[in-house]
Parts: structure tokens; C-alpha cells; sequence
């Protein structure tokens, strides 16, 4: 009997791997508004109702695909860091996003599918949330140390912008201050908008060397987080206090 079970297991993991792979091409032909079940179901020579009992609904298709895509995303950020784990906070920023940049080059789709164009009538889950939070997690680890070693420079927030300043803290990271976590999430959008400008063409004929670039970037990235050169950070103010 248990040698039974394993059996239809190892079948079941098979198929969904399928299923997810032709999705995964059509994705890549006609985009993630396109994707259906059935048509998936026809490319594997399987019956709709076959498919249905692996994923319900093309939403279900679709989460599953997502979740994949951060956890692919993440597991490359996180391989990367561990590689420079014993370096300086900067050094380990910028590899987590250089790391970042180079997954979405060879995953295109994956990456519009997690960071493009909204699917019409999807709303991603909270199940989504986990994976999608694994390289905003390394980069707050990242300057968590910073903050607890030899401090990050700060900037002032706007009065206006202290209250929900409080919120995000309070909700990210408690244990950094305000004015890290604003900028931090300011850096985070910004990291995105770099790679999808690069990998959506909006940086055709403007940028041509763009490894370099996209380096200089987050580099500067890390230093509106607070991640300057120690001798920078006491100036500025930003050791923790004791």
C-alpha cells in the first residue's frame, strides 16, 4: 500500500511539474492574461476535467506560478549573499540586488509575471506573501546589521510623512527606525523600476553598457538606506544609540 502511494505521488508531482512548465510556456507566448486551463490541459493531451483535480481554477494556476517565481527570485538572492555573507553591508547590498537583476534577465516572463502588468480579474493571495517577501527580507537583514554594528546614516522624514513612517516600522521591522525603513522601501521600489526599465526595453538607446550602470545605481541605492562608509555613518549621525 505505502509503495502504492508513493507511486501516485511521484505521478502527481510529475504532472503538476507538467502542467506548470506548459503554463510556463504560455506565458511566455501569450502573456499571463491569456493563460487557460484548457488550453493547458490540450497541449499535455489531458482532459479539462483531469487538470482540475491539480489546479482548480486558472487562479489557482497562476499562485502557483507566482509563488515559484519569488522562490526562484529569492533562492538567487539569497545563494548570491551567502557567497559575501562575511562582507561589508554595502558589498552584500549590492549583490543581492546585481543577483536580483541577473534572475530576471533569464526569467523574463517569470519576472512580468511577478512585477509586470497586473492580471485582470487576479488578486495574488496571501499565500504569495512568504516567497514574495525573501529578497525584502535579506536586504532589511542587511542593514539590520549595519544599524547594530557601526550604525547607518539617517534621513530627516518630513513631518507630514512621520506617522505612517511609524505604521511601515511598525509593520516591517520594529527594530529599525522610521526614516531607514521609508528609505529602505523607497530603495526596494526603485531596485524593481531599474530591472523592469532594463528588461521592458525603456532603457534602449539610453543605457548600452548596462551592467556598470545598474551597479552605480544600487550602489547608490545603499547609500540613501544608509549604508555609507563608517567614517560617513558617525558624521552622520546614524549610530544606534547605546
Amino acid at each position: 500500500m505505502s509503495t502504492a502511494r508513493g507511486a501516485r505521488a511521484r505521478a502527481r508531482i510529475e504532472v503538476t511539474a507538467a502542467i506548470k512548465d506548459e503554463a510556463r510556456r504560455q506565458l511566455a507566448a501569450e502573456g499571463a492574461a491569456k493563460l487557460s486551463l484548457r488550453a493547458v490541459a490540450r497541449e499535455l493531451g489531458m482532459v479539462s476535467s483531469a487538470l482540475y483535480r491539480y489546479f482548480p481554477s486558472r487562479d489557482d494556476l497562476l499562485t502557483a506560478l507566482i509563488i515559484d517565481a519569488y522562490d526562484s527570485l529569492g533562492e538567487a538572492a539569497e545563494s548570491a549573499h551567502a557567497e559575501v555573507a562575511a562582507a561589508g553591508p554595502r558589498e552584500r547590498w549590492v549583490t543581492v540586488c546585481v543577483a536580483a537583476r541577473r534572475w530576471a534577465l533569464e526569467h523574463p516572463h517569470e519576472y512580468a509575471l511577478i512585477y509586470g502588468s497586473p492580471v485582470p480579474g487576479y488578486t495574488a493571495p496571501q499565500e504569495t506573501v512568504p516567497a514574495a517577501s525573501r529578497v525584502g527580507v535579506l536586504l532589511i537583514g542587511v542593514v539590520r546589521d549595519a544599524y547594530r554594528g557601526k550604525g547607518v546614516a539617517r534621513t530627516p522624514l518630513s513631518a507630514g510623512l512621520k506617522a505612517e513612517a511609524q505604521r511601515m516600522s511598525a509593520d516591517l521591522a520594529p527594530d529599525l527606525p522610521p526614516e531607514v525603513i521609508v528609505a529602505l522601501v523607497a530603495s526596494w521600489a526603485q531596485l524593481y523600476g531599474l530591472i523592469g526599465f532594463e528588461l521592458f526595453g525603456q532603457f534602449n538607446r539610453v543605457v548600452e553598457d548596462r551592467e556598470p550602470f545598474f551597479r552605480q545605481a544600487v550602489g547608490r541605492l545603499a547609500h540613501d538606506v544608509g549604508l555609507v562608509y563608517p567614517e560617513q555613518a558617525a558624521t552622520a549621525g546614524g549610530a544606534p544609540p547605546s
